[in-house]
């Protein structure tokens, strides 16, 4: 009797949850509402098994509970019974596939009038490609992918001429205007997938998969990679924005081409060296940092993380939290710089430094720090030297009062909490394995011996 008292309250217990739960859908933000049905009709067929097959069993339990003088009756066969199970497990199957062979219908047929964007996934991060005003994409190939060209871009077609690329985790799209997206792999298999789209995909490495979907309400959303791809999988995030057409239109109009992004000039250190004048106040005539100035060590840093940072404090996504005293320092510093071309100038000047190690001022536990880098090393790197493709800068022989700062930074969600700076987000993920500002040292005080 306490088994059968215990399956019903079960059934009970399950359908108060399921009604009073706090836990939904998130609002359906495209045209796939008949995902929803069919997850609808999924949920009332497994559900009537649910109470069905609990409450029969408690039923049983009550029923042919033990009695002294009770005496079994053996039926191994009942063709009834057998007929009635058969014919509704027939029908519940057949209701739950049933919908979803009309989603697939309209999912692998894509409207003729639906413009294209490929997104692009690699651990672990996204980027997309737009085709230009010829509305056709140029041809890419993995074995042309590199630091450079990090799309796999032919140079030599000229179709790809006009392509827009996204080096950033945010796509836009225009509302209500069906958009297929053309999914590519870099490394390994990856999932697009965005809870308010109700439709997601794998992307297979070495082949091009695709889905479709008409966006239905403005707004940010947020993409996760649903296939486990490494230690970093969970931080694979990024976004799309649905906007109005003209915003949509201003927004792809002002970013640059292929070509564009291949014929920008070097940046020129000699002119870099009047605009550092500046920056050698607190960093140091040689880029070699002062700490008393809380001015981290920059020659030897990887240019494009210097690159980043200095376009991140530009706009508001570094030094805008209001406990990052020193961050808010560069905010106006950065501001010096007035465009891109600027700081490439400014970048390739402090590329000329001579890269001395910087002291080491942090003591710890070297032998608890290697384990601790082992995580660490997927992205920066087996002697830190960092890694552009993981978006990961050098560490090694750089300020480590600095790397200690930044993690606890990290950690603490001043740095990496602006919802426009992925990467730092992802690096909040990471700093919280170190428990505390022992571990850090100890992880600093390894990276000193690299």
């Amino acid at each position: 009797m306490p088994l059968a008292v215990v399956l019903i309250l079960l059934v009970v217990g399950s359908l108060v949850f399921h009604v009073l739960s706090p836990w939904t859908f998130t609002p359906l933000a495209s045209n796939w509402g008949l995902i929803d049905f069919t997850i609808d009709i999924t949920f009332w067929v497994t559900g009537a098994v649910f109470v069905a097959v609990n409450l029969f069993m408690a039923y049983c339990v009550i029923k042919f509970r033990y009695k002294k003088d009770a005496q079994a009756t053996y039926e191994p066969e009942n063709k009834k019974l057998e007929t009635w199970l058969t014919a509704l497990t027939a029908v519940g199957v057949a209701a739950m596939l049933t919908p979803g062979l009309f989603v697939w219908a309209d999912f692998v047929n894509v409207p003729d009038d639906a413009h294209e964007v490929e997104a692009v996934g690699q651990q672990w991060h996204w980027s997309y490609r737009y085709p230009g005003v010829d509305g056709k994409f140029g041809e890419v190939d993995a074995e042309r992918i590199s630091s450079d060209n990090p799309f796999g871009m032919d140079p030599d077609d000229p179709n790809g001429q006009d392509d827009v690329l996204i080096m950033h985790p945010e796509a836009r799209l225009p509302i209500d205007k069906p958009v297929k997206f053309l999914l590519r792999s870099k490394d390994v298999l990856h999932d697009f997938a965005i809870a308010q789209f109700r439709v997601k995909m794998d992307l297979v490495p070495g082949m091009q998969t695709f889905l479709w979907l008409t966006p239905t309400a403005l707004g940010r959303f947020e993409l996760l990679c649903e296939e486990l791809c490494g230690i970093a999988h969970h931080t694979m995030r990024g976004a799309v924005i649905v906007e109005e057409s003209d915003d949509f239109d201003a927004w792809l109009a002002a970013q640059p081409t292929y070509s564009e992004i291949t014929a920008q000039a070097a940046g020129n250190a000699a002119v870099g060296a009047g605009q550092y004048i500046v920056c050698a106040a607190c960093h140091g005539q040689q880029g070699e940092g002062l700490a008393a100035l809380n001015a981290p060590k920059l020659a030897g840093q990887s240019a494009w993380y210097m690159k980043r940072q200095l376009q991140n404090y530009k706009s508001g996504a570094r030094g805008a939290h209001a406990d990052d005293v020193f961050g808010r320092q560069m905010v106006p510093m950065a501001a010096t710089l007035a465009d891109d071309a600027a700081i490439n100038n400014v970048v390739a000047h402090i590329q000329t430094f001579p890269d001395v190690p910087a002291p080491a001022t942090i003591d710890g536990d070297v032998e608890n720090g290697a384990k601790l880098y082992n995580v660490c090393a997927y992205c920066h790197g087996d002697q830190a030297q960092g890694i552009e493709a993981m978006n990961a800068p050098r560490a090694a022989g750089m300020s480590d009062w600095y790397l200690a700062r930044q993690l606890q930074n990290f950690k603490d969600g001043i740095r990496g909490s602006h919802p426009t700076d992925y990467y730092g987000f992802q690096m909040g993920f990471m700093a919280r394995v170190l428990h505390d500002e022992q571990a850090i040292n100890d992880l600093v005080a390894y990276i000193n011996t690299l």
